[in-house]
């Protein structure tokens, strides 16, 4: 018998629990132990005082994201068995453990059982990052049973939590490497490398998310000139680059993400004149420059982190495909993307059709992008289908 704390749900308000879906809502609680501090692990029971799950209380309105539906102990071996199975698929599936692609995500949250929790894998180093307090507490474990699973193809793992941890918590983490460490920043994708910023740069470092709609540009590139928006490491750049493009403009606000784009343009091109960089707004450069493009590549961060921005969201999405539209020749290609989990597909097309009714141009949709695979959704969890794309062609 598991003894954690009790979370005791309301009459008939444990149905979604029962399918499988990993979050409790505050709306769907009767009571609680006392004494419960953020990041507890709970037992969740109905109102009966049945067993259903356990899971890390939390503040707000998803007060447990569920990690188990055994009633069994949140041990080491908890631990190990979960990363079995989550490096288990990436094998099974041809992302982990093969010559040309040392990254992969391991764990992703919700889609491998476990909420609040990323776990990216570069090179021998693994980045996690805890978007819970739950998950935060446990990353000595964490750390250990992925050096448990994993053996010599880790080195390292880093924590990066600083800025995931929710901020109503209360806990101020620290970057830290958690085992080991490494000065070997230098990762290769489908055959390609590029340096890592896991200290410094955004989300762990790299949008692993985007590597096989980088491949399906690469196809599109033979003898075209290039826009890459919002490129932060140029993973765009320099795919369009071996796919023999003519030229390719990088953009991004951040002179960091630009500098380190130009170092993973000469790590694989030394000394090729096709590529440029440009440390600027994104709405500024399009606004600026006259010239016109064969292929541009719109991959925004996030508009909308939630619901209550969703109207702003959207009319961003407008004005930045209407700008791109603007910006493309006769027979270009664009590849337009949202990341924002809050937009749905419906949602992010009509944004993109009201752009292209605006614009005037006709256009034509070739491929629907997703995540890939190692961001896998649970089929329970459809909340977690969250990268949506579009590749166009525009008359």
């Amino acid at each position: 018998m598991i003894n954690y704390p009790k979370v005791i749900l309301k009459q008939g308000k444990e149905n979604s629990i029962k399918r499988f879906h990993p979050w409790v809502f505050s709306g769907a609680v009767a009571r609680v132990d006392e004494g419960l501090e953020e990041g507890d692990l709970v037992s969740v029971y109905t109102a009966k005082e049945e067993f259903l799950a356990i899971g890390h209380i939390a503040i707000g309105s998803i007060v447990v994201r569920i990690i188990s539906f055994e009633e069994i102990e949140i041990n080491l071996d908890f631990w190990k068995n979960k990363f079995e199975s989550a490096c288990n698929m990436r094998k099974a599936i041809g992302l982990y453990g093969v010559a040309n692609n040392n990254v992969c995500r391991l764990v992703h949250g919700e889609g491998d059982s476990l909420p609040g929790l990323i776990v990216d894998y570069y090179a021998g180093t693994a980045v996690i990052q805890a978007h819970s307090v739950g998950m935060y507490l446990h990353r000595g474990e964490i750390a250990e049973a992925l050096k448990e699973v994993l053996g010599d193809d880790l080195i390292a793992v880093y924590d990066k939590s600083e800025g995931t941890i929710p901020f109503k918590s209360g806990i101020e983490p620290t970057n830290e490497y958690l085992l080991g460490e490494t000065k070997d920043f230098t990762a290769i994708e489908n055959g390609l490398k590029f340096k890592v910023d896991w200290l410094e740069g955004q989300k762990t470092g790299f949008f692993i998310d985007q590597r096989e709609n980088r491949s399906l540009l690469e196809r599109y590139s033979k003898g075209r000139s290039v826009l890459n928006m919002f490129c932060y490491t140029g993973g765009f750049s320099f795919y369009a680059m071996r796919g023999g493009a003519n030229l390719v403009h990088s953009v991004d606000a951040s002179a960091r993400a630009i500098e380190v784009t130009n170092e993973n343009v000469e790590l694989n091109f030394p000394g090729d004149k096709r590529h440029e960089a440009f440390a600027t707004d994104a709405f500024k450069y399009l606004d600026d420059s006259d010239q016109k493009y064969d292929l541009i590549v719109l991959d925004p961060p996030a508009f909308a982190k939630h619901k209550k921005v969703l109207s702003n969201a959207l009319k961003g999405y407008k004005r930045l495909n209407l700008k791109g539209f603007q910006a493309i020749k006769k027979g270009g290609i664009m590849f337009t993307f949202s990341c924002s989990q809050a937009v749905s597909k419906e949602d992010f097309r009509k944004a993109v059709f009201i752009a292209a009714a605006n614009a005037g141009r006709r256009v034509r949709i070739l491929h629907q992008l997703n995540q890939p695979a190692d961001h896998p959704v649970n089929i329970f969890h459809p909340e977690g289908d969250y990268l949506k794309g579009l590749v166009l062609y525009v008359e």
